[in-house]
């Protein structure tokens, strides 16, 4: 099998791949991840998840480097990371009760011959209503600190959501099978 390495931090994305088997690497390296604010959403977490791939890919010799980022879209406004506690729950308030979109931009790129491809998956979530004491024992929690939109539907955070319509491993930070498809076509498979 191909070497594969990760280009992500994200230890949710770690948890994605071994929990389909795979054997890889992780290298992460910071990117510049200022973008032209016209972009839509799909395009800039593509775009992003492009930049990190590549970075991976120009210091490794070989190997199908792999790169993601996820965002939370609510009103075509991108919900990033929580700057603070008080940031989240002023997040957390935005979205109750409220259906917001999960989209996870990915690239793969092949270093042997610069073979690549981006894609991206969205998924809608609807948080139920959640009173003020909740959101703040939630926020309390901590789980919500370094989170796109706030929450982490895997953990605690599992409780916020009320429906899913989509790919569940999309909102964690990797859809699972539209990445498993996109490697057949660099040479890894995953159910062999």
């Amino acid at each position: 099998m191909k070497k594969l390495i990760l280009a992500s931090a994200s230890p949710r994305r770690q948890e994605l791949l071994k929990q389909i088997g795979l054997r890889f690497e992780v290298l992460f390296k910071p990117v510049d991840e200022t973008l032209d604010k016209h972009l839509r959403p799909q395009d800039a977490v593509c775009e992003l998840a492009y930049r990190k791939a590549r970075e991976a890919a120009d210091v490794v010799n070989e190997g199908i480097v792999i790169g993601a980022d996820t965002v939370v879209v609510y009103n075509d406004i991108i919900l990033g990371k929580p700057l603070d506690r008080e940031d989240a729950l002023n997040t957390l308030r935005t979205l109750n009760g409220s259906t917001h979109l999960v989209i996870t931009g990915f690239c793969i790129i092949d270093t042997a011959t610069s073979k690549f491809v981006k894609d991206s998956s969205t998924t809608e979530v609807v948080f139920r209503e959640l009173t003020d004491k909740e959101l703040l024992a939630y926020v309390d929690s901590g789980e919500p600190m370094d989170k796109a939109g706030s929450y982490g539907i895997q953990g605690l955070g599992s409780i916020l959501v009320e429906r899913i319509n989509g790919c569940y491993f999309n909102v964690v930070g990797l859809p699972l099978t539209k990445v498993a498809l996109a490697l057949k076509d660099f040479g890894v498979e995953v159910l062999v």
